[in-house]
């Protein structure tokens, strides 16, 4: 980002509007209210045009960010149609992200991402996207818990504790078991989607540990989870992100000293 030319507005404005219509794939609407304006002055041209994250990273966290903190339908509808058109994503990774929501801020909003693909896609006239199924074969239960717990390890770097209530029966089987072993969206792209998520539900221990798994894993670096802090308080809101922002220095501090997320 030249920020010479960010000292002037003409400039800035200018910026946000191209980049408005590149990365939703529509042309920027005049604004008319500072609340517009700062969309476009702000959004696009000062956080978008950002070299920290890569245009793939920040379609996930801006499509997993406006679906879970509750935007306006007409921004997430944008970030996919741009998505989709620009071939940043495609329409099979697009389905797969709106399952990876689902868990991670709740069916309804997975199915909030699942409608904007259908709508966009139909837009695009694109032919529908070949999905494998969620479980195409029958399996032995004891398998599928061992390939969920084995999953677990491999994403956050720990090992989960017992399946003892419903709710961690299901963390092993379906959400490692059957939702992260799935290979038609990469483990870097479920890893900003689940940011948002646990980022957006306040609880501390899926905060911590999957911020620093992200960076253990090698999916996301230090530098880009900086990055990930300003891109997720663009839908979260300051308040939230300072909390966020709190938990990566956090963090970070241990990854670098090679310690556990709760050592």
């Amino acid at each position: 980002m030249n920020s010479a030319k960010m000292l002037d507005p003409a400039e800035r404005s200018a910026r946000g509007a191209a980049l408005h219509a590149e990365i939703t794939g529509k042309k920027a609407p005049n604004p008319a209210t500072p609340y517009e304006e700062s969309w476009r002055d702000f959004v696009f041209a000062e956080v978008w045009s950002r070299p920290g994250l890569d245009r793939r990273a920040r379609y996930l966290i801006a499509i997993a960010g406006a679906a879970i903190c509750n935007g306006a339908s007409a921004h997430l509808d944008g970030y996919v149609h741009g998505a989709l058109k620009s071939g940043t994503l495609s329409l099979e990774e697009l389905r797969e992200a709106a399952l990876h929501v689902s868990v991670y801020g709740g069916w309804n909003k997975g199915g909030e991402i699942d409608a904007a693909v259908t709508r966009a896609a139909k837009t695009l006239k694109l032919p529908p996207a070949t999905s494998a199924p969620i479980r195409k074969e029958a399996w032995d239960p004891a398998v599928r818990s061992e390939e969920g717990a084995a999953e677990f390890i491999k994403v956050m770097s720990f090992r989960g504790g017992p399946s003892a209530t419903p709710y961690l029966e299901a963390i092993r089987n379906f959400v490692f078991g059957e939702m992260w072993c799935r290979r038609a969206l990469d483990e870097r792209s479920r890893r900003w989607m689940t940011l948002v998520g646990v980022c957006e539900s306040c609880a501390e221990t899926p905060i911590k540990s999957h911020i620093h798994a992200a960076m253990v894993s090698g999916n996301c670096s230090p530098e880009e989870m900086q990055e990930f802090v300003l891109a997720y308080g663009i839908h979260a809101g300051w308040p939230k992100a300072s909390v966020i922002q709190g938990a990566v220095f956090e963090m970070t501090k241990k990854f670098d000293e090679g310690l556990p997320w709760n050592g």
